[in-house]
């Protein structure tokens, strides 16, 4: 039997990316041969023999199983059916077109596509994998009424302990308190909601203080960037900083100096960086907001309802309280362990070999 991973576009620091690579390295791992296969790539990928393009895999026989990770709009997506073996989905969600409409062309067209392709591909696969109950129900929601669990995105945490990149912390290691948000600059992150929290936070309480908004963004021509550049100038905000796409050593060192987490996204299928705050031991300040309270699990500081001064004080009491930023770590610590690698990797194959009638 063999396992066949396609995706859209396997792209270095993506979530989706990272899950199939992981899956992959698991597969590996358990002696089953798997291979990603994708329509793009970042570059030096396939150098590494992480990937290959689509239009080079095997043809699937009836004892080979298609892993397929659905998470946007794409022509593959209309090709599926027309594999003649074992169908899984691996579903991590398709963001609602709404929230681009009148800031991201291109991301809205690929979206709608996707939830139109979505609601075709009901009926077109055997078994999905879900990275939440929010995305389950999505899928029921969209007409799927195939057998279908939940497996939270195998994140391999090992690759976290890797040095820190020196020279971005030596040049924000300043005693400044640095809140930190992990995340494309998107809409629906609602990053307009994080730098109003912050500047009342930085107005009410620390005036010394940094926001840092790590995640790639579309450049000076992203309506939604722009916005997001004139807001924090409105709200009078300073010391405000976004990274853009960056190495990852960057993002390493970004997250050991971080203070706190906020999180005011307004929806999310999984949302990784809480788990990756959770590992650095980062005190989260969140909103409910999709899957955001799912994936925290009772840990961290959830908000009740999305309010700036409410977000604001809690940061507040995250940066300075000794005694509740104790309690939120330790609750996080053990909210991560649902997360080890190890876990999670268990599960994904208990459901692969259930799904396969014990046979791989």
């Amino acid at each position: 039997m063999r396992v066949f991973q396609l995706l859209p576009t396997l792209a270095a620091g993506d979530a989706v990316s990272n899950d199939a690579v992981a899956l992959r390295n698991l597969l590996a791992e358990k002696g089953v041969y798997s291979q990603i296969y994708a329509e793009r790539w970042s570059a030096g990928l396939d150098a590494q023999g992480l990937v290959r393009p689509v239009s080079a895999m095997p043809t699937p026989v009836a004892g080979d199983v298609l892993l397929y990770h659905l998470s946007t709009g794409s022509e593959l997506n209309d090709r599926l059916a027309d594999y003649a073996c074992r169908k899984v989905c691996i579903y991590h969600n398709i963001t609602p077109p709404e929230y681009f409409l009148t800031s991201n062309p291109m991301a809205y067209r690929l979206t709608a596509q996707g939830r139109r392709q979505a609601r075709a591909l009901a009926g077109v696969f055997d078994y999905a994998l879900a990275d939440s109950a929010y995305n389950l129900e999505d899928l029921r929601a969209m007409g799927w009424t195939c057998p279908m669990d939940i497996l939270p995105i195998l994140i391999p945490f090992s690759d976290y302990d890797a040095a820190p990149d020196e020279g971005v912390q030596a040049l924000y290691r300043d005693g400044k308190v640095n809140v930190l948000f992990t995340g494309r600059i998107a809409p629906n992150k609602r990053q307009e909601d994080v730098i109003a929290a912050f500047a009342l936070y930085q107005r009410r309480f620390q005036p010394d203080s940094r926001l840092i908004l790590l995640g790639g963004h579309g450049g000076a021509g992203d309506d939604y960037y722009r916005g997001l550049q004139n807001a924090v100038a409105a709200a009078g905000a300073q010391n405000v900083v976004f990274t853009g796409h960056i190495p990852f050593a960057q993002v390493l060192a970004f997250y050991r100096m971080a203070d706190v987490f906020l999180c005011m996204s307004a929806h999310e299928g999984f949302c990784v960086p809480l788990a990756e705050a959770m590992y650095f031991g980062v005190p989260i300040v969140a909103c409910p907001g999709g899957a955001v309270a799912e994936t925290l699990g009772g840990a961290g500081l959830l908000l009740p309802r999305r309010d700036a001064a409410l977000a604001a004080a809690a940061v507040h009491r995250a940066a300075t309280d000794s005694a509740l930023r104790a309690r939120v770590l330790a609750a996080q610590a053990r909210r991560l362990a649902d997360f080890a690698p190890r876990a999670v990797g268990q599960r994904f194959w208990q459901l692969l070999t259930a799904f396969c009638g014990g046979a791989l």
